[in-house]
């Protein structure tokens, strides 16, 4: 195969992505929040795998939302319908996301490799938000600007820094609805 034809299949293929993209994000708008009411941020993160994945986790932990800042077009054939029935919100900057779900009355929860608490040692409340940063850059923002956010962090025994954007957010979504399926309460 020749450099045009490979140029040509990947225009073709990148063109579908598109296709499908904006089909999916049509019927996002009868998209209705989950069981529970937590919120995934995905703040910067690569369009690629880790985006549908997170719809598709969310989906399956029955999620309210997924706020997407500064992401592009993504394939959601993996995310296997769930960008269908998980409702997304679009923003350009955190700033925008941040007030939406302020407004709303979520604690914010920046999941993070040195997070001032230790994920299993959090009492999550029901209106919890977790934002994921990129998986190269971190957050796009300066925490010190949003004093509210808190940083979370998952404990790494092993020899990694970090996990995949995909992975901490399941991993998250699994302790939230641990500490609320069963109607789990917390005394302070």
């Amino acid at each position: 195969m020749t450099r045009s034809q490979r140029r040509l299949e990947r225009n073709e293929r990148l063109k579908q992505i598109e296709q499908r993209y904006r089909r999916e994000r049509q019927r996002n708008v009868l998209a209705q929040p989950g069981r529970y009411p937590f919120a995934v941020v995905l703040d910067n993160l690569k369009a690629g795998y880790n985006v549908p994945k997170i719809f598709r986790s969310t989906h399956a932990f029955s999620g309210a939302a997924v706020h997407l800042v500064n992401i592009g077009v993504f394939d959601p054939a993996a995310a296997k319908g769930a960008f269908r029935k998980v409702p997304a919100h679009f923003h350009d900057h955190f700033s925008q996301a941040h007030q939406a779900l302020r407004s709303e009355g979520y604690t914010l929860y920046a999941l993070t490799s040195i997070g001032k608490e230790s994920l299993p040692d959090a009492w999550l409340p029901e209106k919890s938000a977790f934002i994921i940063g990129n998986e190269e850059f971190g957050l796009s923002f300066d925490p010190a600007d949003y004093p509210d956010v808190r940083t979370l962090a998952i404990p790494l025994p092993g020899q990694m820094e970090s996990l995949n954007a995909s992975i901490a957010a399941s991993i998250v979504m699994y302790e939230y609805l641990r500490q609320h399926a069963a109607g789990g309460s917390h005394e302070d």
